[in-house]
């Protein structure tokens, strides 16, 4: 597995080794010392969700207020996704900044977006497939949406037509607004 730092601090980009011949592929998906020793910590994930979403979905920015923060490892099982993490940590001195990267079936490579981060992603393909793992059970009055277009985040997303959103991500407010309760 290689290992690539963001321009965030603390998130990562994860390459697997994958094998192929003329059977197809193998890679493993997780090992749990390997990813420790990349993330230079103990991490316990308490949850596995996956998602599917078609052409031009956009889900996000969400996080969860602490203490129900979630550290976040995600693929794309198939097709294509921009996934964009924001750092909303208050001492950081990247807050408010965003990463942004495609993920895909086809590359296989894998984000690690550690609490105090908002998250969201675009489908680009037809349909694409996520799996990701949480460190944290899901908590719907933890639960905060940031405006997926907040101007002060600027994040270039690859939209050419309006997104579809769901009604809670459509009215969304910004950062400045969610600031106070950000982890």
């Amino acid at each position: 597995m290689q290992i690539f730092d963001t321009p965030l601090k603390d998130m990562l980009v994860l390459k697997p080794d994958v094998f192929t011949d003329e059977r197809g592929f193998f890679f493993e998906s997780f090992n749990q010392k390997k990813f420790e020793d990349a993330v230079g910590k103990s991490v316990s994930f308490v949850q596995d969700n996956q998602s599917c979403s078609r052409k031009n979905v956009l889900r996000g920015l969400h996080y969860q207020r602490t203490p129900h923060e979630q550290g976040k490892l995600i693929h794309c099982i198939s097709g294509c996704i921009y996934d964009v993490a924001v750092d909303i940590r208050p001492t950081s001195a990247t807050y408010g900044k965003w990463f942004g990267k495609y993920l895909s079936s086809e590359t296989k490579e894998q984000l690690w977006i550690p609490e105090g981060f908002a998250h969201g992603f675009f489908t680009c393909s037809h349909e694409a497939a996520i799996a990701y793992k949480v460190t944290s059970f899901y908590n719907p009055h933890a639960e905060v949406t940031i405006a997926w277009n907040d101007p002060t985040i600027n994040i270039s997303w690859p939209i050419e037509t309006q997104p579809i959103l769901s009604p809670k991500d459509a009215i969304a407010p910004l950062l400045a607004h969610c600031c106070a309760e950000a982890v």
